[in-house]
């Protein structure tokens, strides 16, 4: 079964179709490469997942519970998690600063047990800073925990924005462009996290334009143009179709 089921995806802004009846599984294990041209519709896609805009038609379901009328942090409670194309980070705050934000029930945001509940809110606090430590440590940043964001390299916080999803501990993480700036160690790092991941059973959907990465990493590739999924397979079955090489590079 698969973890996260889209059926017949539909949206349109006015005249522009962003996604024409998608139809996509993402499941366990495995990592799905979307490519495509900008404008394709990748990154509305993981919009319309997330529940930052509403589909017009269709079902999207995430452990067999449909995520339709639920909100963007419902979903991430359920176990959606996802990067942006911009970093999106906190830069006054230390990197674990920005990780202990990331849990999928964070234990402060409800004032009451702030108040009336300290000793459990504490407990949380310390179980959420030593994941967001472990995760730290897999992803070679425990040395600068306590840097400011803004101090540190654009590919180190790009390597922020991957660790703080992995606080959510999701079932299912989607990765939107995670390679942008990214080369040398931190992007040898990239890839054995995403590739860990998968391998503990989350599922994983990865936008990149770095066609090497998503050859490297991916089980399988998506090709999407104007909002349709025009073929599906390995990556290097797409690469090598000369229609889709002409869509995604030009004449």
């Amino acid at each position: 079964m698969a973890v996260l089921e889209i059926r017949n995806l539909c949206k349109s802004f006015g005249g522009i179709v962003v996604a024409d009846q998608i139809d996509l599984d993402l499941k366990a294990h495995g990592v799905l490469g979307l490519i495509g041209p900008n404008g394709a519709g990748k990154t509305s896609l993981f919009n319309l997942i997330c529940g930052v805009v509403p589909p017009d038609a269709g079902s999207i379901t995430l452990d067999g519970l449909s995520m339709e009328g639920q909100p963007i942090h419902e979903r991430a409670r359920l176990g959606l998690a996802r990067t942006w194309q911009t970093l999106r980070l906190f830069p006054s705050l230390s990197v674990i600063d920005n990780l202990m934000l990331g849990p999928r029930d964070y234990s402060a945001d409800r004032l009451i047990d702030v108040f009336l509940r300290p000793t459990y809110i504490a407990q949380r606090e310390r179980e959420a800073r030593q994941r967001a430590e472990y995760i730290l440590e897999r992803t070679g940043l425990i040395a600068i925990k306590d840097s400011p964001v803004m101090d540190i390299t654009y590919g180190q916080q790009k390597l922020v924005g991957v660790a703080r999803a992995l606080m959510n501990e999701a079932r299912c993480l989607l990765l939107d462009e995670p390679m942008a700036g990214v080369e040398g160690q931190t992007y040898a790092l990239i890839q054995k996290v995403v590739r860990d991941l998968a391998e503990s059973g989350v599922a994983i959907c990865v936008v990149e334009h770095n066609v090497a990465f998503i050859k490297d990493l991916c089980d399988e590739g998506v090709f999407m143009f104007a909002g349709k999924v025009l073929a599906r397979g390995s990556v290097d079955q797409l690469i090598a179709d000369p229609h889709l090489t002409e869509l995604y590079f030009g004449t």
